[in-house]
């Protein structure tokens, strides 16, 4: 099973509605774990914010599983707006597993060019077309892992998109409860 993986990152400060409060990251971190194992999962490709990405990375390093990370835009920029904006301490983790995955070569960094929706809807399409890539070259099954609270935030939800353009290539779509 090759896993491509979206989701929410840790809450900010005062965050109304709460879609992911930084003391749910153990009990996610517990579901990934038995979600990977239950389909004996080979790859995650995700990007890597805080929260759900970068949990995810943690757990499949640990079971030994293949990872590659997709960034919209260059490592630092993507640490300052996505990793270490929010509660936590995750600009260590972060830099952790993507110096793992630079010595592999599994680190894709796009040019997607803008900010934004527009970056962050490129580095989901290139998600699922690495997890596709990997999926066919092992043929392996290739499934999408939602982690969020269930609900989309609106029409314009990357979460949201990135279950449904999984579907319309036909895979399985699980998620994940941040809750």
């Amino acid at each position: 099973m090759i896993i491509g993986l979206a989701g929410r990152r840790i809450d900010a400060p005062g965050a109304d509605p709460p879609r992911f409060p930084l003391e749910s990251t153990a009990r996610v971190e517990g579901r990934l774990r038995e979600l990977f194992e239950a389909q004996a999962a080979r790859a995650l490709v995700s990007s890597a914010a805080c929260g759900a990405d970068l949990l995810a990375l943690a757990v499949a390093g640990r079971l030994g599983m293949g990872r590659r990370v997709v960034l919209p835009f260059d490592r630092a920029r993507f640490r300052r707006t996505s990793v270490t904006d929010r509660p936590g301490d995750w600009g260590a983790a972060y830099d952790r597993v993507l110096d793992e995955v630079s010595a592999t070569g599994d680190l894709v960094t796009l040019d997607a060019g803008g900010e934004g929706a527009e970056a962050y809807a490129a580095a989901n399409d290139a998600i699922l077309r690495h997890v596709a890539a990997l999926a066919g070259e092992s043929s392996d099954e290739a499934l999408a892992a939602l982690v969020w609270e269930g609900a989309p935030r609106g029409d314009d939800d990357l979460t949201a998109a990135f279950g449904e353009a999984a579907r319309q290539r036909g895979w399985r779509v699980v998620h994940v409860s941040t809750r």
